[in-house]
């Protein structure tokens, strides 16, 4: 059996241990790893998802919640302006919230993890993976089988060190549990 790392929260609010892990386990389902592609993803692959999507809010900050910036007014465009200059001055008021958008600083739990898709460190299916390794070890921490991890990270009292250790745990739970990990490989008798 794999060491497992007992990760208690700065906040001592949420404590992962081997337990919760364990309960995670039991209740997931080899088609877990399995992402909209209709690929497998192993284990590490969604560990080293979850590990950059924590980097990236440790790196930009985190936010709870989203809220969009306030956005500028589309200037008139000058009288007899054709058509293209107008098509013009809206591509670049739009390229402009947009760079706004994605340099506006924090990042929602949620956030982090799609950003990280669209890096070298994953993809679409260990987004998805990773979101539904965080649900289930939601559903193990607090005993609720219709908890999700995106509500959970946007109650009012979630902490960054919690989403963290989350992401963390989420990490150490691919790597032990998913496919190409030693408990995942089946045993001959």
């Amino acid at each position: 059996m794999p060491t497992i790392t007992n990760m208690p929260s700065p906040s001592y609010s949420v404590v992962i241990n081997a337990e919760v892990l364990e309960r995670a386990a039991a209740d997931s389902s080899p088609t877990l790893w399995i992402g909209g592609s209709g690929e497998t993803s192993t284990g590490e692959a969604v560990a080293r998802h979850l590990e950059a999507a924590s980097d990236l809010i440790d790196t930009v900050g985190w936010t709870r919640t989203w809220t969009p910036p306030s956005h500028g007014e589309i200037p008139q465009a000058e009288e007899g302006a054709s058509a293209e200059d107008m098509l013009r001055q809206l591509l670049a008021y739009l390229r402009d919230e947009d760079e706004a958008l994605l340099s506006g600083g924090q990042v929602t739990a949620v956030d982090a993890l799609a950003r990280t898709a669209g890096s070298e460190h994953g993809d679409p299916d260990t987004q998805s993976i990773a979101q539904g390794v965080l649900d289930l070890l939601v559903q193990a921490l607090t005993g609720q089988p219709t908890a999700y991890f995106t509500p959970w990270a946007a109650r009012l009292h979630r902490t960054h060190a919690e989403i963290t250790l989350l992401f963390t745990a989420g990490a150490q739970f691919a790597r032990i549990y998913g496919p190409g990990a030693p408990a995942s490989v089946p045993t001959s008798s």
